[in-house]
């Protein structure tokens, strides 16, 4: 129980007074109430008390120890009262930092004195108070009051003394103000609620958080995109469906991009409920403590009637393993009956959820010994259990399940089987109608896993239908075991030819080179070609699809391809700039988004279309649609040739900001130099073209087109030495695919992996690499020499040797 809910600093008030206080801080600078008395009561009557009105303390730093034998202790500590709670750094130097460092605890309440007021040069980057408050030198003194142990409350009243009867024996609760979306104004620390229209799972940031993205909306219709970094995945707001109800506290409101978005700070909290109207409103949270009264409930079950009444919330493609369709994207829900690890960048999971899939399931062959979990399905019912690979990021969680839990897989794929694959001693054609289930590397369209609590209602619903089953549907088997089966398991099995997995490189130069050694190489200078001999050693990056890059002829730069998060960002901002901006030279009128995987049809948006294009029956060969989302412009790709997103800039007709693609043509996306663009809309000038493809687009629409390119970093070695070098120009034809299909296609993607494993096995010893030929370019860049592969192609290689 704390006795004072409250933190406040205190400052001295004059000359006498700063003699007395110095006096007590030499004997003791931090003073720690006894037996949860308030702070404010052991505070000497001479102090002047400053209404901040702080709370406890949220952060505790470690005590650093400086080089004139002082030391620092950084703390922050929270308002608790008021509509918009803020937080501030207090920097305590020399012995009240190792005594305070000693004595306070998280959840304590402070009280100082003898501080000064200074600006906080993290300010921009922590969100916290503008100010900061150091104190040092003899006048510093710090109260710290902590909560007393529980106790029966008639022995605690014995223990309270006279001067503290005004003191309530229990806890003060605090009371939360939340604010509209609507009324959202920058800069401030705010709690809200809001419905979740769209999330994406937490996902490994660079850095040591990880970090994941939502957004929500409420009754205003505001939408509010939110980003959330915790190092630990527990602090995370455990979200398992669109329509869930999230309440957050502290979260602080940043202007990105003309518009609001909230982001955490400290002392965030999260708490989530099931958006199912008549359903128990149940929190979902891991703190210990957590303030939710009546209030709350009606907050919470006023938000999912509304919710439930409007057409806002998109279609959620979640469906049994009995309605799923080849080539569809998904949510499944479902039980992990065992796992594998297969490499360094796939894990199989074996999981089912009671009701059996329409389409023959590809069965997936692992090595003796290596899977987890003790259950396997009898024979006669294997169309129960479905194989599915998770792919790169994704690993990580998967080789931490556990057999038995229950899980949501957010965007899996269904793939037929139909691809031969290495080793597969089965029949191809039986393999034709077999199904495979993929969730592929990165975090686009919420793509992740979820482990579902045992009192979810889909759980619930999960065990009433596998409980119909009986012991005698089951196989027990203390190891399994799969050397028996049929069809032996090559990342990535979608492959529609695949490269062979005994796989080196041949030249396809002219050059009459006699082969060197690295060493002879890296002493040789720069502006000469060399022929080497050398095995793989490792390359970057590992997670392939970030190989794919963007490059500007004109001015050289290298850049990523944008994430769709950002994209769907600017998209978002756009939708909002959609005034009267008519050009002469086009037509304009609505179109319907054609509806989603099982939903109904999206709303209704408008196109503008060219006169000229028009009077020539090639409508649909390029249009421009104003305010559409991302995802809405994905929809309406198949529907138009060229779809250019605009929207509405001073009455007329604009591109879209960078990083947004300029260009959809189906799948494939195109994007535009920042740099050496000056983009304007206009109409193009098709007089006599027969096609209008994306570089007649560009160049009407003023755009600097950037051209998909493939980078990835070698590290080679061979007998004297090791060297770093690039595939980039000649990539293309190193891995016979080209860049703009990679873009594009999964296949393409596959593709490359496929080579990468055949010349680094995952896992593998170098003595079981393939010897590559190789030609390699020396140039100078930076002050240093680089070297890069070129007029070299990859090829079915012999079993590894010692080269001669």
């Amino acid at each position: 129980m704390r006795s004072e809910s409250s933190c406040q600093f205190e400052t001295e008030r004059g000359k006498a007074s700063r003699l007395t206080e110095t006096a007590a801080a030499a004997v003791m600078p931090v003073h720690v109430a006894v037996g949860g008395a308030s702070a404010g009561s052991q505070v000497p009557a001479h102090l002047t008390r400053i209404p901040i009105s702080l709370g406890k303390v949220l952060h505790k730093g470690p005590l650093v120890s400086l080089e004139d034998d002082g030391f620092l202790l950084k703390i922050i500590i929270q308002e608790e009262e008021g509509s918009q709670p803020d937080s501030i750094s207090v920097v305590v130097f020399g012995g009240v930092a190792q005594r305070l460092s000693e004595a306070v605890r998280l959840e304590d309440v402070v009280v100082a004195s003898g501080f000064t007021v200074g600006k906080s040069p993290t300010f921009h980057k922590d969100k916290l108070h503008p100010c900061n408050l150091y104190l040092s030198g003899d006048a510093a003194c710090v109260y710290v009051s902590r909560p007393p142990p529980a106790e029966p409350k008639t022995q605690t009243a014995n223990k309270r003394s006279s001067s503290h009867a005004e003191v309530p024996t229990a806890a003060k609760v605090p009371k939360y103000s939340y604010v509209p979306l609507s009324e959202l104004k920058p800069e401030n620390v705010v709690n809200v609620y809001g419905v979740v229209v769209f999330f994406k799972q937490p996902f490994r940031t660079r850095g040591t958080d990880l970090c994941s993205s939502l957004k929500i909306t409420d009754q205003s219709n505001k939408k509010v995109c939110c980003t959330i970094f915790c190092s630990k995945l527990e602090d995370h707001p455990k979200i398992f469906q669109v329509g869930d109800i999230i309440r957050m506290h502290r979260v602080k409101t940043r202007l990105y991009n003309d518009s609001i978005a909230l982001v955490n700070t400290f002392g965030f909290s999260a708490v989530t409920f099931d958006g199912t109207v008549g359903g128990d409103v149940e929190p979902r949270t891991s703190s210990r403590n957590i303030h939710f009264d009546e209030e709350d409930r009606r907050v919470v079950e006023e938000l999912r009637s509304w919710a439930a009444a409007q057409t806002l919330l998109p279609p959620v493609p979640r469906i049994p393993l009995s309605a799923v369709q080849p080539k569809v994207y998904f949510d499944l829900t479902c039980q992990l009956l065992s796992k594998a690890s297969i490499d360094s960048t796939c894990t199989l999971l074996r999981v089912w959820d009671g009701t059996r899939c329409p389409h023959p399931l590809l069965k997936v062959a692992v090595e003796p010994g290596i899977s987890e979990g003790t259950y396997s399905i009898a024979k006669e019912r294997q169309n129960l259990v479905a194989n599915v690979l998770v792919y790169d990021n994704h690993v990580e969680l998967a080789r931490q399940l556990k057999p038995g839990s229950y899980l949501r897989i957010y965007n899996l794929r269904a793939l037929p089987g139909a691809s031969k694959l290495p080793g597969n001693t089965g029949n191809q054609s039986e393999e034709a109608d077999c199904v495979v289930f993929h969730l592929h590397g990165g975090t686009a369209f919420g793509r992740g896993i979820r482990i579902l609590p045992e009192n979810s209602p889909n759980v619930q619903e999960l065990k009433r239908i596998t409980g119909s089953f009986t012991d005698d549907d089951f196989d027990v088997v203390l190891e399994q075991d799969d050397s028996a089966q049929l069809e032996i398991w090559c990342t990535p099995p979608e492959s529609p030819d695949p490269v062979p997995v005994d796989c080196g490189t041949e030249r396809s130069c002219s050059h009459g080179e006699a082969a060197v050694t690295l060493a002879e190489l890296k002493r040789a200078g720069p502006r000469r070609v060399f022929h080497v001999r050398a095995q793989l050693r490792s390359y970057e990056p590992r997670r392939l699809h970030q190989a794919l890059k963007l490059h500007c002829h004109k001015c050289q730069a290298m850049q990523d391809v944008p994430d769709d998060d950002a994209v769907a960002a600017v998209f978002s901002a756009a939708c909002g700039e959609t005034g009267p901006c008519g050009p002469t030279w086009a037509l304009s009128g609505q179109v319907d988004v054609p509806a989603g995987p099982s939903g109904p049809c999206g709303r209704t948006v408008t196109v503008y279309m060219s006169d000229q294009l028009m009077a020539e029956g090639k409508g649909k060969d390029l249009v421009y649609l104003l305010g559409v989302t991302l995802e809405e412009t994905c929809r309406l790709a198949s529907a138009f040739q060229s779809i250019v997103p605009v929207r509405s800039s001073g009455g007329r007709l604009a591109l879209l900001d960078p990083p947004a693609p300029f260009l959809f043509r189906g799948t494939r996306r195109h994007y535009g130099c920042g740099r050496c663009s000056e983009a304007q809309v206009k109409e193009p000038c098709v007089e006599g073209v027969e096609a209008v493809d994306e570089r007649i687009i560009a160049e009407a629409l003023g755009v600097q087109l950037l051209q998909p390119r493939l980078l990835v970093k070698l590290e080679l070695q061979d007998a004297t030495d090791t060297l770093e070098v690039f595939l980039w120009r000649d990539a293309e034809s190193f891995f016979h695919v080209s860049a703009e299909d990679v873009a594009a296609n999964q296949e393409a993607q596959d593709r490359i992996r496929l080579v990468m494993d055949s010349l680094c096995p995952p896992g593998g010893s170098m003595a079981a690499r393939p010897w590559l030929d190789l030609c390699l370019t020396a140039y100078a860049a930076e002050g240093r020499t680089c070297y890069q592969i070129c007029n070299t192609v990859t090829r079915p290689a012999a079993a590894p040797s010692d080269p001669a």
